[in-house]
């Protein structure tokens, strides 16, 4: 079975019109044969593949050689900005929405939950709450909540649930971190703020301690855990002789940073085949990141392309999945 697990879903439940028209709500449209997002007073162009009639996203899928996809909200619709109640209603309509598309496709599809993070106590209560839904398996979390990141203490009982339910967590980029000036230039919001804001959370797990004190946290980060490889030496160098680097980890960064686990959109075939060997073959995953432009419509022959071992392959393309998700191989496509 070959699973991706990146790839994002807006449920028709949600949209504008359909059941309100509170501001939180987008609207999707079809103009000149593209597809464009509303939100926020804002139009969205760069999800450039079906973004919600469940059927064709799982048809663009197949034709990518993926048997199972794990659905997780848009980012953007992660309701941190909101007060706890109406957070709490926007993150139920998705996962129970997300719960049912998974149960109507048996096999096909499995679902990540929204949680109210600005709040951790109640996202985690709302994390076991989602985790008795059929069909769900996590939850995806943003890289960063109203400026902080994942391994502030407040976010410990958050941790502790996602430890002792099982869930696997997935850590997205919130897509606007960064209010550099140059980030408004060149696309750099996405190509390199998105990265950057990955490697700064996943660096706050990892010398905050959180990891450590979890080991058996399920985390993946998103773009193959963004520029987040490219400083290992830096943190590895730091906690041997810096007090503030090592006040809370004791094992070295390494061994913090092979806890979690990666996707494999990097699209770059030797940071791919470098990480591999680094994380080790078990903590990659493969991802797509549909339906947008910097997502990759060939995640399955990019992997094939790196000359791994058949095991590594297999593990990489699903294996890691089916073992992490207790998937049954016998239903895929």
């Amino acid at each position: 079975m070959i699973v991706d697990v990146h790839a994002h879903v807006i449920v028709p439940e949600i949209l504008r019109g359909v059941a309100g028209d509170e501001a939180w709500r987008p609207s999707v449209h079809w103009e000149g044969g593209a597809q464009v997002v509303e939100l926020g007073g804002q139009a969205i162009r760069s999800a450039t593949r079906e973004f919600v009639r469940i059927d064709r996203v799982l048809a663009e899928e197949e034709s990518s050689g993926v048997d199972h996809v794990v659905l997780s909200p848009w980012v953007a619709l992660l309701p941190y900005a909101l007060d706890l109640e109406d957070g709490l209603r926007v993150c139920r309509l998705q996962n129970e929405a997300l719960a049912a598309i998974a149960v109507a496709h048996p096999g096909r599809v499995s679902a990540l939950a929204a949680v109210p993070l600005h709040e951790p106590a109640t996202a985690a209560k709302e994390l076991e709450s989602a985790m008795a839904l059929r069909g769900v398996v996590g939850a995806e979390v943003a890289a960063s909540v109203r400026g902080d990141y994942l391994g502030d203490d407040r976010f410990l009982p958050f941790w502790e649930v996602a430890e002792s339910s099982g869930a696997l967590i997935f850590v997205h980029p919130t897509t606007r971190g960064f209010e550099l000036p140059a980030f408004r230039d060149y696309y750099l919001w996405n190509t390199v703020g998105n990265p950057l804001e990955t490697a700064i959370t996943g660096a706050h797990l990892v010398m905050s301690g959180v990891l450590e004190r979890h080991p058996r946290l399920r985390v993946v980060l998103a773009h193959g855990g963004g520029a987040l490889p490219a400083v290992r030496g830096r943190l590895r160098h730091s906690h041997g002789f810096q007090p503030l680097a090592k006040a809370r980890l004791r094992e070295s960064p390494d061994v913090s940073l092979r806890r979690l686990y990666y996707d494999t959109i990097t699209h770059d075939a030797e940071l791919l085949r470098a990480l591999v060997a680094y994380a080790g073959p078990d903590r990659v995953l493969l991802g797509s990141d549909h339906p947008f432009d910097m997502g990759t419509t060939r995640p399955v022959d990019e992997v094939r392309e790196l000359g791994l071992s058949p095991g590594h392959e297999a593990a990489v393309l699903g294996g890691n999945a089916v073992r992490l998700l207790e998937l049954d191989e016998g239903k895929g496509r």
